[in-house]
């Protein structure tokens, strides 16, 4: 009998959202676990790609064009947003991956890139013994009844609010 896998739900203003995500997925891969790891809105090449990339077991695929966080997003964000939907919604419903990381699922709800009752009804078709995890500040109340585990990453300083660049190898 193989054991249950719950959601998880990684949230708040605070850095290290994606990190748990990344540091769960190596966890499972070390376990022989398929991952795969969905990041919406970003499209940036982030360090992460490069080691993830050398892991057999981890499958990462970016669903984001250009930072559109502070337009407001184009056509074109909304159509690579929805194709990478439709590939997670496959990999779901035919059971392809033991965890399935919806990184930045949040802001792409809350830049309205994909509709809530589409994410929801994609956490009811989870198998049983599928771990998912989902990630992004702004997550949406609604959310909190179809996880099993919320953590609240809280901001409390930050190099940022400094004038400090993001970091390869740190923050990219």
């Amino acid at each position: 009998m193989k054991p249950k896998g719950y959601i998880h739900l990684y949230t708040g203003n605070g850095k290290g959202k994606t990190t748990a995500a990344l540091g769960l997925a190596l966890r499972a891969a070390g376990a022989g676990l398929q991952v795969f790891i969905a990041q919406f809105v970003k499209g940036m090449h982030y360090s992460e790609l490069e080691s993830l990339g050398r892991i057999p077991e981890i499958n990462i695929r970016q669903y984001g064009l250009d930072c559109f966080i502070v337009n407001e997003p184009t056509e074109k964000d909304i159509r690579a947003a929805r194709k990478g939907l439709e590939e997670v919604t496959d990999i779901i419903r035919h059971h392809r991956a033991g965890v399935v990381i919806l990184d930045e699922v949040c802001i792409a709800l809350h830049y309205r890139l994909f509709g809530l009752e589409e994410i929801i009804s994609l956490l009811k078709t989870k198998p049983e013994d599928m771990e998912i995890v989902m990630t992004g500040r702004y997550a949406p109340v609604e959310l909190y009844e179809y996880a099993d585990l919320i953590t609240e990453m809280k901001e409390v300083k930050h190099y940022y609010n400094k004038g400090i660049d993001a970091r390869k190898g740190i923050e990219f």
